[in-house]
């Protein structure tokens, strides 16, 4: 990301830019396959406005993910109890329905699925962190790598349209397989 200091023209110009990606990426289905020059012109802009903004097509694409690993990242998230873990994933289920239909676009491209790796990663430390001190479970760490990889699937079949299933029913299952592997 280079622009620094974000001012109303400069969001305007970036939300267009990142509407536009999602639009490429959604017909394309590859990162690779999407040019500057294409996002551009699409977008009625000229290079160097892109490039004022982004120095590639994989920035663009890793702007859309790190808004929301920096909010689960957050230090204002502490995870103290399993009231708070399932809180936690109340959070991560809100973050991703604000962009939902830009992550079911993104999500398409094989490329992206390093941001849902990375959002596990982020959950297992923080539920593993929460619950180690109060568990006997010397299995604990690998309990919580088998639940996480399972709602990551879960969600990638989401934003993929491959799940019968909401953003919200998702959550109440993942509350009550939470509840049932570590009670």
């Amino acid at each position: 990301m280079k622009v620094q200091c974000l001012n109303s023209s400069s969001i305007k110009t970036r939300n267009l830019i990142k509407k536009t990606f999602a639009e490429l990426i959604n017909e394309k289905k590859q990162l690779n396959k999407i040019t500057v020059t294409e996002l551009v012109k699409r977008a009625e802009l000229t290079r160097s406005t892109f490039y004022t903004h982004y120095e590639s097509i994989y920035d663009v694409a890793n702007d859309y993910q790190l808004q929301t690993i920096e909010i689960l990242r957050s230090n204002d998230i502490k995870l103290h109890s399993k009231e708070d873990i399932l809180n936690y994933f109340s959070k991560i289920i809100e973050c991703l329905k604000e962009n939902e239909e830009t992550y079911k676009l993104l999500l398409s491209a094989d490329e992206t699925l390093f941001f849902f790796e990375e959002l596990k990663n982020i959950a297992n430390q923080k539920i593993f962190e929460a619950l180690k001190n109060s568990s006997n479970d010397k299995y604990l760490e690998l309990n919580i790598s088998f639940f996480m990889n399972g709602v990551g699937m879960e969600f990638i079949k989401y934003f993929r349209n491959e799940s019968k299933y909401s953003l919200d029913e998702l959550l109440t299952n993942i509350n009550k397989w939470f509840e049932k592997l570590f009670n």
